[in-house]
C-alpha cells in the first residue's frame, strides 16, 4: 500500500458516511485521534480494577449468553477471552468483498475508540495497523443473527489479531500469522472483556450497508438522468415536472427529482406539449419525480440511521468508568440497521421496478412509436428484445429479495437471546438489489440512447452528457450483437462514478 497516503483520524464521533469510501479504497491511513487516548485508558484501568477486587461483572468474570450466571476464576479470565473468539468464529460461505472487511474493521475501531468498551489502546492499535498494511481477514458472509450483535463474522475478523485464523495480504490468502509477520507485526492475547469488546457489535451488518450506501447514492443520480432520456426518446412532456405541481405535496425528494429532471431536459427538442402527440404522459414518465421522490426519502433515512450507528458503542456490558457504573443493555441489537437495509431495499426495488417499465415502453412499438426492438431491422434483427426479458428477470428477483429480513426472529443461547434482528442478513440482501439495479439502469440507458438515434439527437443539458459518455464506449446498435458486453460495459460505466462527476461538474 502506499505510504504516502493522507492520514484519516477516528475517535468515536465525527466519522461519516463520505468519508468510508476512501478508508474502504485503501487511499487513507488510518489513526487514532489523540483527543480519545485518554478515555480509552481511563476505560481499560476501571476494567482492571473491577477484575482486581473480584468484581461479578457479565463477560468479564462470567461466561456469555446462557453461561451468564457462570463465575470465572480470575486466572482464567484471559482464556475466557480467547475461547471466546475461537468457539464464535463459525462463519459459513463466501468471504466478504476486501471492501466490506475494511469497513468493519474501522467501524469497530470507531466504536471501541469511544471509550466505553474497557480495551487496551494497544488492542486498538492493532486492529488499525493490519487495516492500514492491508490486512484482511477472511470474514465467511453468513452467520450472523444481528444480535448479540454480529458474533460469528466479526470473531472471524479477531482470529488473526491472534495469529489464527486466514488474510489475504497484497493479494494472496495466506495464514494471518504469515502476514503478520511479512508486515512487521505481531499478534496479541486478549484479556479481560477484550475478546468481547471486539465482536459484540453491529459492524458487520453496518458496514456492509456502508458499502451500499455509497453506491445508492449513486444510483439514485443515474436513475433520474436515465429516465431524463427516456422521456426525450419517448418524446415525453415534462409539464408534468412543473414546480407547482410539487408546492402542493412537498416530499422533498420529489420536488428534488422534479428539479432535476427539468434541468436535464434544459434545451431539449426532443420533449413535447400537453396535447401536441398527446394529452398525458403514462405513469412511468409523468410520476418519475413521486416513485424516484419516495425512493431519496428512503434513502435520507437510512443516511439518518447509518450515521448514527457508525459512531455508536454497540458492545456489552458497556462501561462508564467516570460515572463507576458497568451497564449490561442492549445497544449490540441490529434492529435500528435491520429496519433501514430492508426498507431500503425496498425502495431501491422501486427504481428497477419503474425503469423496467420504461425499458418496455421503449422497445414495444405499440407503446413507444419507435420500430419495434429499437431495430431498423426487425425480423433478421432481434434488437433489444432480450434485453428487456433481463430487466424483468432482474426485477422479479429483486422482489424475492425484497421481503424483508428483519421480521424474522429465531431464539438462541438456550432462549437467552430470544429476538434477534437478522439485520446482517438484510444488508447482504440489499447488497444484492443494488447490483441487480445497476444492471436495470444500464439497460434502460441502452435503450434510451438506443431510442434517441430515431429522432434529431437534439437533447438536453444533461441528457446529452448521459448519452455521449454511453457513446464514448458503446456504438449505437445498427445491427444484432452480443449485448451482455454492453450491459457490462455500461454497468462499469456507471459503477465507476464518471457518469455522476461529469454530470456535477457541468451543472455547476
Amino acid at each position: 500500500m502506499n505510504k504516502e497516503r493522507e492520514t484519516y483520524f477516528i475517535g468515536g464521533d465525527g466519522l461519516r458516511l463520505q468519508d468510508l469510501k476512501a478508508i474502504m479504497d485503501g487511499t487513507v491511513e488510518v489513526k487514532l485521534s489523540p483527543n480519545c487516548i485518554e478515555k480509552i485508558n481511563f476505560s481499560r484501568n476501571f476494567v482492571q480494577q473491577l477484575v482486581q477486587d473480584g468484581k461479578r461483572v457479565y463477560g468479564i468474570t462470567t461466561g456469555f449468553g446462557k453461561f451468564s450466571d457462570v463465575v470465572i476464576p480470575q486466572k482464567e479470565t484471559m482464556e475466557l477471552q480467547e475461547n471466546l473468539i475461537k468457539s464464535h468464529a463459525c462463519g459459513v460461505g463466501e468471504p466478504l468483498p476486501e471492501p466490506i472487511v475494511r469497513a468493519m474493521m474501522v467501524l469497530r475501531a470507531n466504536a471501541l475508540a469511544k471509550g466505553y468498551s474497557g480495551v487496551r489502546l494497544s488492542t486498538i492499535e492493532l486492529l488499525l495497523d493490519m487495516l492500514n498494511h492491508g490486512i484482511h481477514p477472511v470474514i465467511p458472509e453468513q452467520g450472523s443473527l444481528g444480535a448479540s450483535g454480529d458474533l460469528a463474522p466479526l470473531s472471524h475478523m479477531v482470529l488473526p489479531m491472534l495469529g489464527k485464523g486466514e488474510v489475504t495480504y497484497q493479494g494472496v490468502r495466506m495464514p494471518s500469522s504469515e502476514a503478520l509477520s511479512k508486515a512487521g507485526l505481531k499478534p496479541i492475547q486478549l484479556i479481560e472483556k477484550e475478546g468481547l469488546a471486539l465482536i459484540n457489535g453491529t459492524q458487520a451488518m453496518t458496514g456492509i450497508a456502508g458499502y451500499a450506501w455509497h453506491h445508492i447514492e449513486q444510483i439514485i443520480h443515474y436513475a433520474d438522468l436515465i429516465s431524463a432520456l427516456t422521456v426525450e426518446a419517448l418524446h415525453g412532456i415534462p409539464k408534468a415536472y412543473h414546480s407547482l405541481v410539487q408546492q402542493v405535496r412537498p416530499h422533498p425528494g420529489q420536488i428534488e427529482t422534479a428539479k432535476k429532471l427539468l434541468l436535464y431536459l434544459e434545451g431539449s427538442k426532443e420533449v413535447s406539449e400537453p396535447g401536441q402527440l398527446r394529452v398525458q404522459d403514462p405513469y412511468t414518465l409523468r410520476c418519475i419525480p413521486q416513485v424516484h421522490g419516495a425512493t431519496k426519502d428512503a434513502f435520507s433515512y437510512f443516511t439518518q440511521v447509518l450515521s448514527i450507528e457508525i459512531n455508536s458503542a454497540t458492545d456489552n456490558p458497556l462501561i462508564f468508568a467516570e460515572e463507576d457504573e458497568v451497564i449490561s443493555g442492549g445497544n449490540f441489537h441490529g434492529q435500528p440497521v435491520a429496519f433501514a437495509a430492508d426498507f431500503m431495499g425496498i425502495a431501491l426495488s422501486e427504481l428497477a421496478n419503474i425503469s423496467e417499465r420504461r425499458i418496455e415502453r421503449l422497445v414495444n412499438p405499440a407503446l413507444s412509436g419507435l420500430p419495434a426492438f429499437l431495430t431498423r431491422h426487425g425480423g433478421l434483427h432481434s434488437g433489444m428484445m432480450i434485453a428487456q426479458y433481463t430487466a424483468a428477470s432482474l426485477v422479479s428477483e429483486n422482489k424475492v429479495l425484497a421481503h424483508p429480513a428483519s421480521v424474522d426472529s429465531i431464539p438462541s443461547s438456550a432462549n437467552q437471546e430470544d429476538h434477534v434482528s437478522m439485520g446482517t442478513i438484510g444488508a447482504r440482501k440489499l447488497v444484492k438489489i443494488m447490483e441487480n439495479v445497476y444492471h436495470v439502469l444500464a439497460i434502460e440507458w441502452l435503450c434510451a440512447a438506443q431510442g434517441v438515434e430515431f429522432g434529431s439527437k437534439r437533447l438536453g443539458k444533461g441528457t446529452t452528457i448521459a448519452y455521449e459518455l454511453l457513446r464514448s464506449s458503446i456504438p449505437p446498435l445498427d445491427e444484432d450483437r452480443i449485448l451482455h458486453e454492453d450491459i457490462i460495459m455500461a454497468k462499469k460505466l456507471l459503477k465507476s462514478g464518471e457518469l455522476k462527476r461529469e454530470i456535477e461538474s457541468a451543472m455547476k
